[in-house]
């Protein structure tokens, strides 16, 4: 697993590179890409780090693991690249991006484009198998981005951590709330969106937190 990350996370993480669990985990997930079908490409693994780096970081959107379908993860939480079917948790965040902003609903469901204005579109787990969702948990892909969030919590300010579901809310002991705006809401997935996610009004939210703050907003 070769790591190539964006410079202000290298040096960021560098500490956590040089670690026991660190090293066997690269050990690990290289076999796995030798000799199995995984997901994203291993080269787009830090997709997420290398197009937000820390000094641009406006918000967190925390996923659990990627896609496992054919030519859908990329590196980054609820995104797919250009030309596959929009998944159904990414829909429903279409639709209340929709209602909450007014703005069209997209036919890409990629989002290189948030990461790029300071989005970090972070899953849990950078990696799967093909097929077997959450195949790649407990691995210590988790001990390393748990690491993230504390670094971005520790060294920046105001930054809007989106937690949607239980499984991301779980992490919000992470994050200093007195230096970050923490939102939450039921995960925008169809067993859950109808309970809270639609009309959260997340995105506007985040906005006005970033304008106050002398941010710029997302151009979402």
């Amino acid at each position: 697993m070769d790591i190539k990350i964006e410079k202000s996370w290298q040096e960021a993480l560098q500490e956590e590179f040089e670690k026991v669990y660190f090293k066997q985990l690269q050990k690990n997930i290289e076999g796995t890409y030798k000799t199995e079908n995984i997901f994203p490409p291993q080269d787009l693994i830090f997709n997420a780090l290398n197009l937000c780096p820390l000094p641009n970081l406006k918000v967190v959107i925390l996923g659990q693991d990627p896609y496992h379908g054919p030519n859908q993860a990329h590196g980054l939480s609820f995104s797919v690249s250009d030309d596959v079917k929009i998944p159904p948790s990414l829909r429903n965040i279409y639709k209340e991006l929709n209602s909450d902003l007014g703005l069209p609903i997209p036919t890409s469901g990629n989002l290189e484009h948030w990461a790029k204005q300071g989005v970090l579109l972070l899953n849990a787990t950078l990696t799967v198998r093909a097929s077997e969702a959450g195949s790649h948990q407990g691995l210590g892909w988790e001990t390393f981005t748990d690491e993230i969030i504390k670094t971005i919590s520790n060294q920046r300010e105001n930054v809007v951590f989106l937690l949607w579901g239980k499984f991301a809310q779980a992490k919000a002991e992470l994050v200093d709330s007195n230096k970050h705006l923490i939102l939450t809401a039921p995960h925008p997935s169809p067993f859950s969106a109808y309970t809270g996610f639609f009309g959260c009004k997340h995105f506007s939210k985040t906005n006005e937190h970033l304008v106050k703050n002398g941010a710029k907003p997302i151009t979402w």
